[in-house]
């Protein structure tokens, strides 16, 4: 079932734009579904699994490089992928 995740990153630091970008970069090797990014969030499509394992992983190394952040997520599904 293919789903899209509409994901916003907020580091709690004054230098949160590495974290932000590191974050994106992460994702965007991760060719097994497709990111588009936007000044507001960045959006993925693809299979509800690899998506939730790919935040489930990305996430945590965010925490654990960056400290304190906060994530805001909705999700779409199921649906066509629309590209």
């Amino acid at each position: 079932m293919d789903i899209g995740i509409e994901i916003s990153l907020y580091p709690l630091t004054a230098d949160f734009i590495p974290p932000i970008e590191d974050f994106i970069a992460r994702l965007n090797g991760d060719k097994r579904f497709k990111v588009h990014t936007n000044s507001m969030s960045t959006q993925l499509f693809g299979p509800y699994e690899i998506l939730f394992a790919a935040l489930t992983r990305e996430m945590r190394t965010t925490f654990e490089r960056a400290g304190k952040a906060v994530f805001v997520v909705k999700v779409l599904g199921p649906f066509a992928d629309p590209t």
